[in-house]
């Protein structure tokens, strides 16, 4: 058997894998949604103060993740009509500004409240600028994931009710995630100098809505066409621009280093575009087998504790992925947590099926595993920050955006950093 037919004959297996672990998702969904609230307090929310501004609202819109960008106006304007709101204002984002600029010119502008419609890139820019100001953020999710919006248990199938919780829904407040990384060394620069994803700007542009990861240093790396004319040289691969070392990079849901981020990374658009978020099983099928991540991890104030391996590590907001999978059974939107897991597999492709066996039977409550000899490991930790060493550079992703290659990655949580709309 030749090595192509070997990979396409793995591909076929862990999808059938995966399409196991769906349905079985899917049969639990009821238990799951008791087991796991997106708040930690449901009934009893604590009461928000009134909303700072009573403007217009505003629409921060991806226009490339819109089929009918004329029906999704009309739409909004229509809805905001119907509950008395004032003529909403029109953002479209760019290749050169995601949603940030936008949402705060939006602000600006005195915009009661920000919507973002459009991938899970376009909702962490705008989250980025609502950080801290009380103006909640509502959502039409138009992207391949829609991680936060499954986690809010948004009305996904209902554009028209996603319109209205966004304008009129109630004001929940959320905790955000923080990370950001350590420029290489020159030595680790050299070890990724030449990929093609390589540098935080080059890896960002491989992603469904990566362009949001652009902070001020991606930005200044990013040459505009013409910019050699210019005289702009553009940054070698590998290398992180020197103007925002310190850039923090926002995530809503999940962050994290390893085999997840390798997987975003070699997702290919058109088969997200045919086959949703199954487009990322795929593109992890050729990972599978990669090597381990050898790491130390620091939570809050502690020391390092001992060395380990890991196939991934994960810093979570919240819990839920596409598919109903739960892989975060304790992640709460607002418990002022970061929930970390280091997941590990043996024995190949058995390692990752058990691994797939482990996070369906926790997802709907069933934390003690009966089986004696498992291949397919999650160490759960929480804390408010914690920082992961390790000894080769590693993709590092936020919410599917990658941020490029770290040996040193800080993550931490600021608790009610943000308020969204839900219903």
């Amino acid at each position: 058997m030749t090595s192509e037919q070997w990979i396409a004959v793995v591909a076929v297996v862990a999808l059938v894998l995966a399409l196991a672990a769906v349905i079985l998702g899917i049969l639990a969904w009821r238990a799951v949604r008791k087991r796991t609230p997106s708040f930690s307090a449901e009934e009893e929310a604590e009461k928000l103060p009134p909303p700072p501004r009573t403007g217009p609202p505003a629409v921060v819109v991806n226009p490339s993740k819109s089929m009918d960008l004329d029906y999704l106006r009309d739409l909004v304007n229509r809805t905001a009509a119907e509950v008395g709101l004032g003529e909403p204002m029109w953002f479209e984002t760019s290749v050169e500004d995601p949603g940030l600029g936008q949402a705060r010119e939006a602000l600006e502008n005195g915009a009661s409240v920000v919507v973002a419609a459009g991938g899970d890139g376009t909702v962490r820019a705008v989250a980025e600028a609502l950080a801290g100001t009380g103006v909640p953020m509502g959502l039409i999710p138009l992207g391949t994931g829609n991680l936060l919006a499954r986690n809010l248990d948004l009305p996904l199938g209902s554009q028209r009710e996603l319109v209205a919780t966004a304008l009129t829904g109630r004001n929940r407040q959320m905790d955000l995630g923080w990370l950001r990384t350590e420029p290489l060394s020159p030595e680790d620069e050299e070890k990724v100098r030449g990929r093609a994803d390589a540098s935080t700007a080059r890896s960002a542009e491989k992603t469904d809505s990566g362009e949001a990861a652009r902070g001020p240093e991606l930005d200044a790396a990013i040459p505009e066409e013409g910019a050699a004319a210019k005289g702009v040289e553009p940054p070698d691969a590998g290398e992180i621009p020197d103007d925002d070392p310190d850039k923090e990079h926002v995530f809503l849901v999940i962050g994290g280093l390893g085999f997840d981020a390798a997987m975003v990374s070699a997702a290919d658009d058109e088969l997200k575009a045919k086959l949703g978020w199954m487009a990322y099983f795929v593109a992890g099928v050729k990972h599978l087998t990669g090597r381990k991540i050898h790491a130390t991890a620091e939570l809050g104030d502690s020391d390092p504790g001992e060395p380990f391996t890991a196939r991934t590590i994960l810093f979570a907001n919240c819990g839920r992925l596409p598919g109903n999978i739960v892989l975060f059974p304790d992640a709460q939107l607002d418990d002022g947590w970061l929930d970390i897991a280091a997941i590990d597999t043996r024995g190949g492709l058995i390692g990752w099926a058990d691994l797939l066996r482990k996070v369906t039977l926790q997802g709907i409550g069933i934390r003690k595993d009966l089986v004696p000899y498992t291949s397919g490991t999650i160490e759960f930790r929480r804390a408010r920050s914690v920082v992961v060493r390790t000894d080769e550079p590693e993709h590092v992703q936020v919410d599917g955006d990658l941020v490029g290659y770290a040996t040193t990655i800080h993550a931490r949580v600021e608790k009610g950093g943000l308020i969204v709309r839900t219903m």
